[in-house]
């Protein structure tokens, strides 16, 4: 579960553009790799509400 949901996370990082995220996706991209926390502190504060992606 917790590589599913560390994999989901990196792929919305991914193909999300720079400026619908919350600070640099380097940044990002280090903190989904923490534990089971980083991805979920991901899809509540890493992106910015707006325009959806596509």
């Amino acid at each position: 579960m917790q590589l599913s949901l560390a994999t989901t996370a990196w792929a919305d990082l991914a193909t999300r553009p720079a400026d619908q995220v919350n600070g640099s996706k380097a940044r990002w991209a280090a903190v989904i790799a923490i534990n089971w926390v980083g991805p979920l502190a991901w899809f509540r504060w890493g992106r910015r509400p707006g325009a959806p992606r596509g």
